[in-house]
């Protein structure tokens, strides 16, 4: 299976599995993180990666497949959590609410993804994954400056664009990893 959009559906069936699989063992307790601590735990699992990456071993048995999956949902709960109101924990959100704004969220990713794909011509294709590693940490340095800024910006595209172009950086190694 070559085709782009298939494969891309098809990474995003399994993140979104994890994350329903997730939210039913835990609720939606998630919900609590401000998106500051949101970009800090993708920060970690990008910088996991890296150090996997670079040392060619790690010692915990979840491989970087894991890590990329939760960027994914990661990125994809950051947006959902700047749509939402602001939450305590205690509030609780209805399965089908969040597999709706999970959806709309991956698909508007995907929707980015096609128009880049189509300008840039599935450059992708011949990127490294060590590439994408490095392209969402940057991100998420480049959110925590915005962040730092309170969301202030001069000429960039805010934190939203960044976290998109994250889940679909992370949906090109995810399908390179297969």
């Amino acid at each position: 299976m070559n085709n782009t959009s298939e494969q891309y559906n098809a990474v995003i069936k399994i993140c979104k599995d994890i994350f329903l699989k997730k939210n039913a063992d835990y609720g939606p307790s998630w919900r609590v993180l401000r998106p500051s601590s949101l970009t800090d735990q993708i920060f970690i699992k990008a910088q996991r990666i890296r150090t996997i990456e670079q040392k060619g071993e790690s010692r915990i048995e979840e491989d970087i497949t894991q890590e990329f999956i939760g960027i994914v949902n990661y990125c994809i709960i950051t947006l959902i959590q700047l749509e939402l109101p602001s939450a305590t924990g205690a509030e609780s959100i209805e399965v089908e609410n969040i597999e709706s704004l999970y959806d709309k969220h991956a698909q508007k990713a995907k929707a980015l993804m096609e128009m880049k794909n189509h300008d840039y011509g599935e450059a992708w294709r011949d990127m490294r994954v060590s590439t994408f590693t490095d392209m969402m940490l940057m991100r998420v340095l480049r959110i925590r400056q915005i962040e730092n800024n309170q969301g202030k910006t001069l000429a960039s595209e805010g934190v939203e664009a960044n976290y998109y172009d994250m889940i679909n950086y992370a949906v090109f190694a995810l399908i390179h990893l297969k």
